[in-house]
């Protein structure tokens, strides 16, 4: 807690300072994704033999990368995740059509990073209205899975069906796939579990139970290196890193370094291991490097998503 003591005055560090537990380390998620997808953004296509080359150990926020990024600067996951969270503000719930229209006006911004699939589903919407695009073998991107988290904050409390059901309105607006929908689910279970105070073995059995309903998961193999953006390898990474490491910075440093889909591998480490060892884990360096009109919006929505949540509505 030592950065709290260092500066009391910051708006970000006192947005940290939660008032209780639960919010801190929604907060601590959210500041997590954004976190790792600007960190993993510096290395991303990149191999891991290419980075060593390059930075010996990839360690800090300094932008740059194959985008030209600013210090601290995020790329499309954050964006992403920022805009459904404000349709969800706007309708009170998780709305398709809210959320697809959230999306279409991101990619009218000219973001400095999109993908293939993502553009692909916006565009079907602006040409048909559809908030669903039709079912596709080769859509099991991670592209839906890294901006899961707002459904996450939104309906912790929510019986499981709830939660796969209102996941999928946004999920389907780009990727509609059977695996690109487990691994979503998957990612929401273990977050949804590390903001109620579970430790690792029990996200851990999520995960498992994921490689259970489908193999091509298991992650306990040789190690996940270059991940691409297809949902298996990103989360086989993912998984590998949280059960190998403990602590957030050990986590986002292992897993970045892994090359491939480093912003999205980042992100979505970030986001667990975020919820998982909570604001004091968030070192104090990173915090600081991290855009700050993007950190002040990413605390000010997780507070915010949190309140609409089954839990704080209907608290028990």
């Amino acid at each position: 807690m030592h950065v709290l003591i260092r500066r009391r005055e910051s708006p970000l560090l006192a947005g940290i300072a939660a008032t209780n537990e639960l919010e801190q380390r929604a907060i601590s998620a959210y500041l997590g994704l954004a976190i790792g997808d600007a960190f993993g953004a510096t290395v991303e296509f990149l191999t891991p033999r290419e980075i060593k080359a390059q930075y010996g150990e990839h360690r800090e926020l300094i932008g740059g990368g194959w985008l030209h990024l600013k210090r601290g600067q995020v790329t499309d996951d954050t964006e992403m995740s920022l805009a459904l969270g404000d349709s969800i503000l706007q309708c009170g719930q998780v709305d398709a059509v809210a959320a697809a229209e959230a999306f279409s006006a991101w990619m009218r911004t000219k973001p400095v990073d999109i993908g293939n699939t993502v553009r692909r589903g916006i565009a079907y919407y602006r040409r048909t209205g559809a908030t669903c695009v039709p079912e596709n073998t080769y859509d099991a991107g991670n592209g839906a899975c890294m901006r899961c988290l707002p459904v996450a904050l939104a309906t912790l409390g929510a019986d499981l069906a709830t939660v796969v059901q209102t996941n999928q309105l946004q999920a389907h607006i780009t990727h509609h796939n059977a695996q690109s929908d487990h691994g979503c689910e998957c990612v929401i279970q273990m977050v949804q579990a590390a903001l109620l105070g579970e430790k690792l073995p029990i996200l851990q059995q999520h995960a498992d139970a994921l490689v259970a309903t489908d193999n091509q998961f298991a992650y306990q193999r040789k190690r996940e290196e270059n991940p691409s953006a297809f949902i298996v390898e990103t989360l086989r990474a993912v998984f590998q890193t949280l059960v190998s490491t403990d602590n957030f910075e050990q986590a986002l440093i292992d897993v970045v370094n892994r090359g491939g889909d480093a912003d999205t591998t980042g992100a979505i480490v970030g986001m667990i291991a975020g919820a998982l060892y909570g604001s004091s884990a968030l070192p104090a360096r990173w915090l600081e490097a991290l855009d700050r009109h993007t950190a002040l919006r990413v605390i000010e929505q997780a507070r915010a998503l949190l309140e609409l949540s089954p839990l704080r509505q209907h608290p028990v």
